[in-house]
């Protein structure tokens, strides 16, 4: 980045004008869309003499450091000229810095970092708020609190796009992917920005259980214009779970004049699914082939970094409601996104109840400790595996025999899948060092713990051995 010291004062050439003239820069090059995803959550802070970026979570910093921070780097460098350093965090990293480890850090830097604020969103407006409760959208689901990754950035993207009612878009908007992995924290945000963007809009929620037994209520009680009426007349309507609508004959012939008739007139609208439309089966031919022909949003479980991500900023949340320091040991929570993958849910769920036994003390929690709590938690979704399954999903993994696992052939194309099986079995079984060095060809405890160690140290350097664990744990874990 840019060298040299202060000038002058941050007060005579504040560092919130520069950052605003970049930032300016960088949405339009990168796009509202981009720029809202990845940068649009990061705040200038600044502390003494030091000026630092702060991505909201370690995924969002490492994707500016690879795609716009030589970027940031050139505009800041023009914007500035004063020649002041920027520096690149994320949150956690910022926060668990605290005032005494700064650079240069004096009697003056005890006192509280200065958030500097860059767009201060406005606030949904009490009407619309209190319309949106009764929805039934949830405060704490808004795009500032979705963390992004390779599995879902896309799906993000277009939400973002949707919420700014920006033209050229695609309609209807199809969310799908597995449950617990954000679809209804991705609607329930598009709504708020939505109505925070255009708050003359009509925005209408609702799930489509509530679809069905209204809809059912109003025939009824001879009431099915009104109810059409309030569905017809909204200008964005977005339907959570459109999977639980098949087999209901009335409700589905409902749902697809309601889409008919808001895509003819120019209206938008979304929904989340459990799957992709084309897999929709029991749902109507007519009604799937209008959902296909919009544009569909794969949302795929998150992996290891993501999952990491959603782990920082919880505990940040959860720092702040209990006023801690959010930090925790790193094996602690790469233990929590190595074992709570099938669902954000759980994962987030497993943190709860570690913050809730231990609060802030949490930053001095111990593996060993963690695992303890969480061992009810564990012991009811744990399915037992065993070594034989192990090496035979490993091999079937890597196109081996599993007798290459057991023999003594040294090459990498073997040794590494053999740690990598050694790695598993620690993680899942019961099993001991020596019992698990004996089912790989008698070897010695001392082989296992280094396998262990070399994978442990692997996952974090090199993706694809992140992402085969990855894929490996849900393999076996069903």
């Amino acid at each position: 980045m840019a060298t040299g010291g202060f000038a002058g004062s941050v007060a005579e050439t504040p560092a919130v004008a520069v950052w605003t003239k970049t930032c300016v820069a960088l949405k339009r090059e990168l796009g509202e869309a981009t720029f809202g995803s990845w940068l649009g959550q990061a705040a200038l802070r600044e502390r003494g003499e030091e000026l630092c970026l702060v991505a909201a979570t370690g995924v969002a910093r490492d994707w500016i450091r690879r795609h716009a921070w030589r970027r940031i780097g050139e505009l800041w460098a023009q914007n500035d000229p004063m020649g002041r350093n920027l520096d690149l965090k994320s949150r956690m990293e910022f926060d668990a810095q605290g005032p005494a480890s700064a650079p240069h850090a004096d009697a003056s830097a005890t006192t509280e970092a200065q958030v500097i604020e860059i767009e201060v969103p406005v606030e949904v407006s009490a009407p619309a708020a209190r319309a949106g409760r009764q929805q039934g959208l949830q405060d704490r689901f808004s795009f500032e609190t979705f963390v992004s990754g390779p599995g879902n950035e896309f799906a993000f993207a277009v939400a973002r796009r949707v919420a700014a009612w920006s033209d050229g878009h695609f309609n209807p908007v199809i969310f799908h992917g597995p449950y617990g992995f954000g679809k209804t924290h991705l609607l329930n945000a598009l709504a708020w920005e939505a109505m925070q963007t255009a708050p003359t809009k009509r925005v209408v929620y609702i799930t489509a259980e509530r679809f069905t037994s209204t809809f059912v209520k109003a025939v009824q009680d001879r009431q099915t214009a009104a109810f059409k009426d309030e569905l017809r007349n909204a200008d964005l309507l977005l339907i959570d779970d459109v999977q639980f609508v098949a087999g209901k004959t009335s409700t589905q012939e409902e749902l697809f004049h309601t889409l008919l008739a808001l895509v003819e007139d120019g209206r938008r609208v979304v929904m989340t699914a459990d799957r992709s439309p084309s897999e929709l089966t029991e749902m109507d031919a007519r009604l799937r082939s209008h959902l296909q022909a919009g544009l569909v949003c794969g949302i795929e479980p998150a992996d290891r970094t993501l999952r990491l991500g959603i782990l920082e900023r919880k505990l940040a949340t959860l720092a702040g409601q209990g006023k801690f320091v959010p930090s925790a040991r790193a094996d602690v929570l790469q233990f929590l996104a190595d074992r709570f993958t099938d669902s954000v849910r759980e994962l987030e769920g497993a943190l709860n109840t570690l913050v809730a036994r231990v609060g802030g003390d949490i930053s001095r929690m111990t593996l060993d400790a963690a695992q303890a709590i969480l061992r009810p938690n564990l012991a009811c979704t744990e399915r037992r595996v065993t070594v034989d399954q192990i090496q035979k999903v490993v091999s079937e993994h890597y196109q081996l025999k599993q007798a290459d696992l057991i023999s003594e052939r040294r090459a990498r194309v073997v040794a590494r899948p053999r740690q990598v099986a050694m790695w598993l079995a620690k993680q899942i079984t019961t099993r001991s060092l020596p019992d698990i060095g004996r089912r790989f060809g008698g070897r010695d405890h001392t082989t296992v713990l280094h396998a262990v160690r070399r994978i442990e140290a692997l996952k974090l350097e090199d993706p694809l051995i992140a992402r085969d664990l990855d894929v490996l744990l849900r393999k076996l874990r069903g």
